[in-house]
């Protein structure tokens, strides 16, 4: 039976990309060997949001950074509030309270800084543990074909539509999660129900255009042929996200979806009229089926 002490893998997460998962592999195989529960720390919005009026759009919320964290390991996630007595925090005190929740050991990244004006960093942790005999793995840089796994790159893939990119490197493909709203229900009357999904503030928005999606409702998966723009067609209103999740049949008002994003098909384009559109979005989804068939 394990213990109820904790090894901390210490970050933010967003994504929860490769360079995360070294964090995470070495954390959960501390625990293991000291027979206690792997644990994440990371904030509720991105901690340059205090500080600056444009923080950079995030990869994942709050929701689906917790589930791709435990789907990796992690048995206790603690989410800290980004507000200026926690970020101001002296960087002693920020370990104390780790160490008052149970610390065991803990794990950051190269780069990882924490406390009042980032004064905290990954030596200052490593010096701290071998003072009070914990164990302590600091990860190094990681990459992928030489470049360095980022969340600010892998954003810039999903900003650009390199998607299949972005996958090779989140090492899971990007996801959108949401409850479905009412739409126009157009697409019903074209034989191509779609679910409307509206993005959440702050989420990076893929670049606008048709994706190839696996999309997952109640923990059972369906191809989707998704649309991420502003429906130029019929003269659409700001930015939806519109999978037609392709075999589905059922009611998904009011119910939460994900979506994974996996290949880019083509940029949202404004066609001459309905029938041109709803043949277009067949033939994505003719395309849609042979990718996830491959």
């Amino acid at each position: 039976m394990r213990n109820e002490k904790r090894v901390f893998a210490l970050g933010f997460f967003d994504g929860v990309h490769l360079g995360h998962q070294a964090l995470l592999r070495e954390c959960v195989s501390m625990a293991d060997r000291l027979n206690c529960r792997a644990a994440a720390i990371t904030f509720d919005r991105h901690p340059q949001s205090l500080f600056s009026p444009t923080p950079p759009a995030l990869i994942s919320t709050a929701r689906s950074r917790s589930v791709l964290l435990q789907s990796y390991g992690i048995e206790y996630i603690h989410e800290y509030p980004v507000v200026k007595e926690v970020m101001s925090m002296h960087w002693r005190d920020f370990l104390q309270q780790l160490m008052d929740m149970g610390a065991a050991g803990f794990v950051c990244g190269h780069d990882f800084r924490f406390g009042n004006r980032g004064e905290g960093n990954a030596d200052k942790l490593r010096a701290l543990c071998i003072q009070l005999g914990l164990p302590c793995v600091i990860v190094p840089e990681q990459t992928v074909d030489g470049v360095r796994i980022s969340s600010t790159h892998i954003r810039s893939l999903i900003e650009g539509g390199k998607m299949e990119t972005a996958v090779k490197f989140l090492g899971h493909p990007h996801m959108i999660s949401g409850t479905v709203v009412h739409g126009k229900s157009l697409g019903r009357t074209l034989g191509i129900p779609t679910a409307n999904l509206v993005l959440e503030p702050g989420l990076v928005v893929p670049k606008f255009g048709v994706y190839a999606c696996r999309c997952i409702v109640d923990g059972e998966s369906w191809p989707a042929v998704t649309n991420v723009g502003t429906r130029p067609t019929v003269n659409g209103v700001g930015v939806t996200v519109e999978p037609w999740i392709l075999d589905f049949d059922g009611d998904l008002y009011g119910r939460e979806i994900t979506l994974e994003f996996n290949r880019f098909l083509r940029p949202e384009t404004k066609f001459d009229g309905l029938s041109a559109l709803q043949a277009q979005i067949r033939k994505d989804a003719e395309e849609t089926r042979k990718y996830f068939e491959k």
